[in-house]
Order: structure tokens, then C-alpha cells, then sequence
């Protein structure tokens, strides 16, 4: 169970589909930040001994699906460039508490809905009409990404109780749904 408020509005896969090199350039940069987030939580935790583990091999995996990307840009022809952030992780973050541990539970729970928000979207890429070779890439980055999620919501609940991190992942999964609503015209993997 991904802990989403809402599913995705059927039009974003229209969207994708229609701007798939920019879906594809964003998902790159998604990877990467998300590898990026485990170890800053990491360094920003290291007291936190049971973080350790499970973040590095969630890293190792994030930059494991960025050098895939990577690989799949060149083939395609799309250039590695930088891109214009989108404000959806921004926006996410700017509802974690500012006091420890709330503040870890948040970080790890954003950390879960994100990943969460990447699986349902490219579950609906798997299945969308584009490249069959895409088609299965998305498939077999599913149960990472589900996995991910898990991962962030175990670890959330070694910092508080099994009932506070249902309650504050429903209030943040509100959150990111009401985000998603208010999102943009950019087509990104989380807009």
C-alpha cells in the first residue's frame, strides 16, 4: 500500500506521454536527489545507528536507477542538462517540524510519499503507450520504488509509534495531494 491521499488525475499521463523527453530528463534528476536525500539523512543522523544500513543500500540503489537513466538519455538522444526544479519536494518539505524527533519522522515520511508518488506514476508509464523497452524499464523499477517507500515508513516507525506515523503519514499525504492539485503546467514525474 503506497499511503496516497489521491491517485494521480488520469490527464498526467497524457501529459507524460506528450513530453516524455522531459519526463524522462526530471525522472534522471529524481533519482539523483533521491540518492542525494539518503545520505544527507545519513550525515544528518549518524547517531541514528539503524538509519544507516537501510539509507546506504537505498542510496546505492537510487544511484544504481540514475546511471540507468543516464544510459536510456544517451540512447534517446536527450542531452543531461540541467533543469528548472520543480516545486513539488519544496513544497512537501515545508510541512516537516522543525524539532527532533518530529522533525526525523517528517523527513523519513516526505521521503516515503515521494517515493510513493514515484511508483504510482511509473506504474501508470508502464502501462502507458510508449516505447515497449520504456514500458518494461517502468515495470521493473516498481517494486523499488515500493520498496523505498516501506523502507522510509519502517524507519519512521523506529522513531515514534506504529499510531503517530499512520497519523502524521495520512496528514502529510493530504499534504501532498493538495500539491498535486495546485501543481503547474511543467510535466514532470511529480507535477
Amino acid at each position: 500500500m503506497l499511503n496516497l491521499a489521491e491517485d494521480s488525475n488520469p490527464e498526467w499521463v497524457d501529459r507524460a506521454v506528450a513530453h516524455l523527453d522531459e519526463v524522462l530528463l526530471d525522472h534522471t534528476h529524481c533519482e539523483k536527489k533521491a540518492a542525494g536525500g539518503a545520505l544527507r539523512l545519513l550525515f544528518s543522523y549518524p547517531n541514528q545507528v539503524f538509519l544507516q544500513a537501510p539509507l546506504a543500500d537505498l542510496a546505492k540503489e537510487e544511484l544504481t536507477h540514475f546511471q540507468q537513466l543516464l544510459a536510456l538519455l544517451e540512447e534517446r538522444g536527450i542531452a543531461f542538462e540541467r533543469q528548472k526544479p520543480s516545486p513539488y519536494a519544496g513544497k512537501l518539505h515545508g510541512s516537516i517540524r522543525s524539532k527532533d524527533p518530529q522533525r526525523l519522522t517528517d523527513l523519513l515520511l516526505t521521503c516515503a510519499l515521494i517515493e510513493a508518488r514515484s511508483c504510482e506514476r511509473m506504474k501508470l508509464l508502464s502501462e502507458a503507450p510508449i516505447d515497449p523497452s520504456l514500458q518494461a524499464f517502468y515495470k521493473e523499477l516498481l517494486a523499488s520504488e515500493a520498496r523505498h517507500h516501506q523502507v522510509y515508513v519502517e524507519l519512521a516507525c523506529q522513531v515514534d509509534t506504529a499510531e503517530n506515523v499512520r497519523t502524521r503519514l495520512a496528514e502529510l499525504a493530504g499534504v501532498e495531494a493538495k500539491i498535486l492539485a495546485e501543481a503547474g503546467p511543467d510535466t514532470r514525474l511529480h507535477s
